[in-house]
């Protein structure tokens, strides 16, 4: 699933939920009147993520040669050189479970901190051209492969955000929201992540998140539904001097999130 089909499900689940806030609405029952008025108030929340990462390879991509067990270590049997041709992600679903402290700082504004928990994969895609004379016509046969490198991740985040929420319409309440966070990646040193060949993702990031949700008041509780976008800011490769890291300059990660809120 890309992006963009998290925003297509984000609307669909809007559509079906609005007609139900709806007849609330025209009966005029306020759910839980009073509640954005409390100072703190805390939650948890539920949500289906994707991890993404952007890639951009090195300017000499195409001409760039390795050679040797170390610099292509997990080819078999070892050609005597090799190049890398495309790089590309292809990602995969997760899960984050999160809980919520939430305090207010004004009539339109909350202050939100929000420890999560993540798991999911990426995985990256290399064509490979492999490179070996040919002893009986003194030329160089090619051979093109496909590899694949699965980098699962397990990450635990802390986020800070800002929430600023529109005018409450009844028992519906739209909302944005912006923020950073300090991700800790758990999975990045475990022992099979750093056999030879292995592409490994550096444990610590920083990013910068942005978001829209709206918030639907029930009798008992506040459910809320959100989109958010967190954007890695430093490299999150580790260079470990193959030729699957070093024909990267430098690797982003993104975290596309779709997710449930209970208060």
């Amino acid at each position: 699933m890309k992006a963009d089909r998290c925003v297509v499900l984000f609307l669909i689940i809007l559509v079906f939920i609005l007609p139900l806030s709806g007849r609330s609405q025209r009966k005029i029952v306020l759910n839980m009147p009073h509640y954005d008025e409390q100072l703190l108030h805390y939650g948890f929340a539920l949500a289906l993520n994707q991890l993404f990462v952007t890639i951009k390879p090195v300017e000499n991509l195409s001409s760039l040669k390795f050679s040797g067990s170390s610099e292509i270590p997990d080819i078999t049997p070892a050609p005597e050189q090799a190049r890398v041709l495309s790089i590309s992600c292809k990602p995969d679903m997760g899960f984050t479970v999160s809980i919520l402290g939430d305090l207010r700082i004004g009539n339109h504004f909350n202050l939100r901190f929000i420890p999560s928990f993540i798991y999911g994969s990426t995985a990256i895609l290399y064509t490979i051209e492999e490179l070996n004379m040919n002893p009986s016509t003194m030329k160089i046969d090619t051979i093109i492969e496909s590899i694949t490198k699965e980098i699962p991740s397990t990450y635990i985040n802390f986020p800070l955000e800002i929430k600023f929420k529109a005018v409450r319409y009844n028992n519906f309440r739209p909302y944005l929201m912006v923020g950073a966070q300090y991700s800790l990646d758990l999975s990045s040193n475990a022992k099979k992540r750093a056999e030879p060949g292995q592409v490994q993702f550096k444990q610590s990031d920083f990013y910068l998140a942005g978001g829209v949700g709206c918030d639907l008041y029930n009798e008992w509780f506040k459910l809320g539904i959100e989109l958010k976008m967190m954007y890695g800011l430093n490299d999150k490769l580790a260079h470990k001097g193959t030729i699957y890291t070093e024909t990267i300059s430098n690797l982003q990660s993104k975290i596309f999130q779709l997710s449930v809120t209970f208060e």
